[in-house]
């Protein structure tokens, strides 16, 4: 296989959306196949393409690629975006860690019924205010490079540039009291590959609605 990647996952954000983050930020184009029936869903399976029947799948450079982390390290890795040694690499990998574990939570919410959304965003935001962002500041402080990690972007830049954003919609003031991570945002921003995904019309999908919710629940139901 040859060309631009090949992205198969529902129409919506998903495990996807930090893929098609670092795509962007690599300056990279891809494409798009949309899971909209159980029907496509189960060819992918029996056709052997979902090694683990999950998505996403990601065709690149000739591979058929699952599991997110996987498919994100490669990306990286292929892109100058995992850091400089095997040192950098891993302050890379606990940052994402990190970032990933926060926006798991914010990921599987419009998948919660609507008592346990009531009581599990107010639960969100403070770990966001009082745990995560309180160790990114930290971690910008002492760096002092204007980057987490190294003197340039990383993973852990576009990971986290992602999450800010993610509990800004939610909460909107959520950055009031870090204004390194403040700055950060402003300036991973106005990357230019970064800047033109934030753009109206981009391949950046939208906060998860009840439609998109009922497609994903419609495909992945057992029987």
């Amino acid at each position: 296989m040859s060309g631009k990647p090949k992205l198969t996952y529902f129409n919506g954000r998903g495990r996807m959306e930090s893929i098609r983050w670092l795509l962007a930020a690599a300056g990279v184009e891809f494409e798009e196949d949309f899971l909209e029936t159980r029907e496509q869903y189960l060819k992918l399976i029996q056709d052997g393409h979902l090694l683990f029947d999950q998505v996403p799948l990601v065709e690149i450079d000739g591979m058929k690629m699952v599991q997110t982390k996987a498919i994100l390290s490669y990306i990286a890795g292929k892109h100058n975006l995992y850091g400089k040694g095997l040192k950098e690499r891993a302050f890379i990998d606990t940052y994402v860690e990190g970032t990933t574990d926060l926006m798991q939570m914010i990921l599987t919410l419009p998948f919660s019924p609507p008592e346990a959304k009531k009581k599990n965003l107010p639960l969100i935001i403070e770990k966001a205010k009082n745990r995560y962002f309180p160790a990114y500041e930290k971690a910008l402080k002492q760096h002092g490079q204007g980057f987490l990690v190294g003197n340039q972007l990383s993973w852990a830049d576009v990971h986290l540039l992602e999450a800010i954003l993610m509990v800004e919609e939610k909460e909107p003031t959520v950055l009031s009291e870090f204004p390194l991570l403040q700055g950060f945002k402003t300036r991973i921003s106005n990357m230019p590959t970064i800047k033109k995904f934030l753009q109206p019309g981009s391949q950046r999908k939208p906060q998860p609605d009840d439609k998109y919710v009922a497609t994903v629940m419609k495909i992945l139901k057992e029987g």
